[in-house]
């Protein structure tokens, strides 16, 4: 089932200041070739990829990939997806977080909603409807929420909520996770590390999506000693590449240092990751500074010396891992965003939080991680810098403000809902 929106006209505003951050060009949907192939295009106005760019940016046709020019305005338009849990609460606060965006730079949102995860397998009988995946399509970005929980938990079903998530991520061609990892100074006692670890921490995780031994085949059976059960981890040299070549462009725009995280010491998988990586690295990226680590060490070092890292390239299920665990250098699941790109300039948007059934319903969720999911949006699939960049400054200064959930609450700092987090992320970006 898909619900239509509403489309939200607004005059232009010129404006908008908050944090720097990376840039991804719309350009990419009109050129020919892909990610893995060549570098990446220039952006408008800025340089490369990832390149830090400032002021106020005009509609051009870099906008009008995604949307209709109609009286100066551009509509896009994002399928909000969700989801089970906490997800409806918490893409409730990204959309009005958009509708702010809108008001403020003069801009249109089209907002169509869809099924997927347990909610879709209630209504339709399976985790990814057709009508979903065409909504998505046929969107210029898309918004999650969350998929799970434990009404449909049983592994012995044949359709399950995350077979949603992993399918959309398929078909659309998803290939590049990016996870960001920055720690608000506020928030640095809700972290459970030592302060001084958390000093200078500014890292991204660039997890391949679509590969490894989550999409491999799954086997399962009983020989005469009990059950058996296999879980297939293939991955191609073209795989590898193409998600090696987008981490590598984003360190170099970065601080020109990439990490690959692998386990060759055991994996033949690994050992091609690592000649691949390296190959690559070698002959088009030689300025960046490159080194490899395995994946028990990397678990180790995040913590105990997090600063170091700047763009770290991993597989599948090393990246899934690893950055669960680097949310708590932020202080909270909740603050982390994540961007699922692919060659063109759509792509999937959410937090890294699960749909935590626990508070679903309740007002307790935080927001913080779908809103910044939402200035990763405007910053790579509608290639809107200075929107994202207000959407980014608007919830530094709501966590300076006090106004937060619980789960980053400093102590004695009574906690605000997830609907009062959102008002007054929205207040500040039109303010």
């Amino acid at each position: 089932m898909v619900r239509e929106g509403f489309a939200l006209a607004v005059f232009p505003v010129c404006g908008g200041v908050g944090k720097p951050g990376f840039s991804a060009s719309s350009d990419r949907e009109r050129n020919a070739g892909s990610w893995e192939d060549k570098a990446l295009p220039d952006p408008s106005p800025g340089g490369r990829v990832g390149e830090k760019a400032g002021g106020c940016r005009k509609t051009s046709s870099v906008r009008a990939v995604h949307g209709q020019l109609r009286y100066g305005q551009v509509n896009y338009t994002i399928t909000v997806l969700p989801g089970d849990g906490i997800g409806p609460e918490v893409t409730a606060e990204g959309v009005k977080a958009l509708r702010a965006v809108g008001a403020r730079f003069g801009h249109s949102f089209t907002f169509q909603e869809a099924l997927i995860g347990g909610a879709a397998i209630d209504a339709t009988g399976v985790a990814l409807p057709p009508e979903t995946l065409a909504a998505c399509r046929a969107a210029s970005a898309v918004l999650l929420g969350a998929v799970g929980g434990p009404r449909w938990d049983d592994p012995r079903a044949s359709v399950r909520p995350e077979q949603g998530l992993l399918g959309l991520r398929k078909e659309l061609g998803l290939f590049a996770n990016l996870r960001p990892v920055t720690v608000h100074p506020l928030l640095i006692e809700a972290s459970p590390l030592r302060p001084e670890r958390l000093e200078g921490v500014d890292l991204l995780v660039v997890r391949e999506l679509t590969g490894g031994i989550y999409f491999g085949e799954k086997r399962r059976g009983r020989a005469a000693d009990g059950e058996w059960a296999s879980d297939l981890c293939i991955y191609t040299e073209a795989e590898i590449a193409r998600v090696v070549r987008v981490a590598a462009e984003l360190a170099r725009s970065r601080n020109g240092k990439l990490t690959l995280v692998d386990k060759a010491n055991v994996l033949e998988t690994s050992r091609l990751w690592r000649s691949v990586t390296g190959a690559i690295v070698q002959g088009e990226y030689p300025d960046l500074i490159y080194e490899w680590m395995l994946v028990d060490a990397c678990a180790m070092h995040l913590l105990r010396r997090p600063a170091d890292f700047d763009v770290i390239v991993t597989e599948n299920m090393f990246g899934d891992i690893l950055t669960d665990e680097a949310s708590m250098l932020a202080g909270s699941m909740g603050m982390l965003p994540s961007a699922s790109l692919g060659a063109g300039a759509m792509g999937l948007y959410e937090p890294i939080h699960g749909s935590a059934p626990d508070i679903a319903g309740q007002g307790k969720a935080n927001p913080l991680a779908t809103i910044l999911s939402v200035a990763l949006l405007l910053r790579h699939s509608l290639g809107l810098e200075p929107e994202a960049r207000a959407v980014e400054a608007a919830v530094s200064a709501v966590i300076e403000a006090g106004i937060v959930t619980g789960d980053i609450a400093r102590p004695g700092q009574a906690p605000a809902s997830t609907s009062v987090v959102g008002d007054a992320v929205a207040e500040r970006i039109v303010a």
